[in-house]
């Protein structure tokens, strides 16, 4: 019997998952295509089953900073799995792995290991509700934290209004305890913690968003959220789910020098496996359980496989310029879209931060949700397309962050410079 192809699994997968896949965006249908099944991977390749082979930009949404299966991080999970994959009970791993998290973020005194991202947000807005005795969250449009209900909102009618429900089974009761504002926007952020400060338990905002595609904080608006907040009494929180130890060591806040009262993390901090973890001031997680009256748990929270995973990647981002390479490459990968749209006479804007970086067909800067869904999402499609045929795999989707890693060589570089070029002529 041959091997099955992309196009034989997804049709069994349509049967059996929503849409064929396990999370809406691998359906491709952002860039009116069909998603090709991986078989396998190796540094910063992809093979898929029909045994075509890409360079991988998607990088597992992230986590994959040293490439796929590096040794170091195959051999940890490996000797971690002769002892046991899992026990519902402390081991080494979760102390040695948090000990170096909070080497690299000062700010995390104290932590909790959970076993996604998700599940990370959830428990630092619960510890901040618990904290602050106050009930109200605030994020901003285009952020992405997760798949709680009371953050699958989108903006109401006005500058400051309560959210509305972004999907169907999210009670609007539950939306209602959230605000959604615009983002990098500073009049509507002053606005609302002059109207409601006192009623604010936590911002969340993620310090470089990667889900409306790559678009930082404007100059001076994290410095205002932080002193906003303050005043307010209210928690800070960034959720460093895709920026923490991808921007820089010690995240986001390193780079931009700003410390929040609570940290989520994930991605890197698993080298690639399920894992979350949030943390903050000390005595704010205190209030956790079974220190204090804010309950969350998980069965494979600090599941020994991940912890091994985290600690031997966070090993290697510890070298001697290892972000000065990551700069370097996310640069020159900004430089060939540059040059190819010009070439090609394509209105491109490129937004990078790091290794992170998002190719917008359209004009920039892209500051804001309104500036993003502006760009030419047809023509990003199109595009997206011609970079799979020839050999790069892209998120798909105008609104992903795409992620270089540590092994994306002069080799991936060429196939990529080649596929950017080609596919951009072809616009």
């Amino acid at each position: 019997m041959s091997n099955p192809t992309s196009q034989d699994l997804l049709r069994r997968a349509k049967d059996l998952l929503p849409g064929g896949v396990n999370s809406p965006v691998r359906a491709f249908r952002a860039v009116e295509g069909e998603p090709v099944f991986i078989a396998h991977a190796s540094g910063p390749w992809l093979t898929d089953v029909d045994g075509h082979k890409y360079v991988d930009y998607v990088g597992s949404w992230g986590p994959m900073i040293l490439g796929h299966t590096h040794p170091d991080v195959v051999q940890a999970v490996q000797r971690t799995m002769e002892r046991g994959a899992s026990f519902g009970a402390p081991s080494p791993l979760e102390v040695e792995l948090a000990e170096v998290i909070r080497a690299a973020y000062p700010s995390m005194q104290m932590m909790r290991m959970t076993s996604s991202g998700t599940e990370a947000v959830m428990g630092a807005l619960r510890v901040a509700r618990g904290f602050t005795k106050r009930e109200l969250v605030v994020k901003f449009e285009g952020c992405y934290h997760g798949g709680a209900d009371y953050l699958l909102v989108k903006a109401g009618s006005g500058m400051a209004t309560f959210g509305e429900p972004d999907s169907a089974g999210v009670p609007a009761g539950i939306a209602a305890t959230t605000v959604v504002l615009p983002w990098n926007d500073e009049r509507a952020l002053r606005a609302l913690f002059s109207a409601r400060g006192n009623d604010v338990a936590a911002l969340i905002l993620e310090p470089v968003v990667g889900n409306m595609g790559c678009v930082p904080a404007a100059p001076g608006f994290l410095e205002l959220a932080r002193e906003l907040t303050r005043e307010a009494g209210a928690l800070l929180v960034f959720d460093e789910v895709m920026t923490g130890f991808r921007v820089a060591f010690g995240g986001a806040q390193a780079r931009f020098g700003i410390q929040p009262d609570l940290t989520t993390l994930g991605k890197i901090v698993g080298g690639g496996l399920p894992v979350g973890a949030y943390g903050g001031r000390r005595e704010i997680m205190q209030c956790v359980s079974p220190l204090g009256p804010v309950y969350q748990a998980g069965t494979l929270s600090g599941n020994p496989l991940a912890m091994a995973a985290g600690l031997a990647t966070i090993a290697r981002l510890r070298e001697p310029k290892v972000y000065e390479r990551l700069e370097k490459l996310g640069e020159q990968v900004e430089r060939m879209f540059v040059e190819a749209a010009a070439k090609a006479g394509v209105e491109l804007t490129v937004q990078r931060v790091g290794s992170m970086l998002t190719p917008f067909f359209g004009p920039g800067p892209i500051r804001s949700w309104d500036d993003a869904t502006r760009c030419d999402r047809k023509r990003f499609g199109r595009f997206h397309r011609a970079l799979l045929e020839a050999g790069v795999y892209w998120p798909p989707s105008q609104f992903e962050a795409g992620f270089v890693s540590l092994a994306h060589d002069e080799a991936a570089m060429e196939v990529t410079r080649k596929a950017i070029a080609t596919a951009m002529q072809g616009l």
